[in-house]
């Protein structure tokens, strides 16, 4: 597989976890739509990155994350606090037994939606 095309691959699965973050955001299920939200943006972040300097690396480590996305060039750089404040939702999300109130499900996926944004156009301009 080509850079190109796992970018492709990528796309589809931000797109598919930000429809199921949507979904789940209308069930009240903000736990899950947070989850799936962060998903999608990480999904995002490697297509931006593939796309830009034809490799992403996959970690647990989300300050890395943040960071690589960062060093991918402008676009990748304009979209790193959006994808910090997406991983800062992650322990709470999925972890903790406190819950993510429906305010922070509701930017979650609005930030998953900007991620997912800048990451087609980057593959279309890339």
């Amino acid at each position: 597989m080509t850079a190109s095309s796992d970018a492709r691959i990528h796309v589809a699965k931000a797109g598919e976890f930000l429809e199921a973050a949507q979904a789940n955001l209308g069930l009240k299920l903000y736990n899950a739509a947070t989850s799936d939200a962060i998903i999608s943006g990480i999904n995002s972040k490697d297509v931006i990155c593939l796309v830009l300097t034809g490799r992403t690396t996959k970690s647990d480590n989300h300050a890395g994350a943040v960071a690589e996305l960062r060093g991918a060039g402008r676009a990748g750089a304009t979209l790193a606090p959006t994808l910090n404040r997406l991983l800062r939702l992650k322990t709470k999300s999925q972890y903790t037994p406190t819950s993510v109130g429906p305010s922070d499900a509701a930017r979650a996926v609005e930030w998953a939606h900007r991620m997912l944004s800048g990451a087609t156009d980057t593959l279309a301009g890339g």
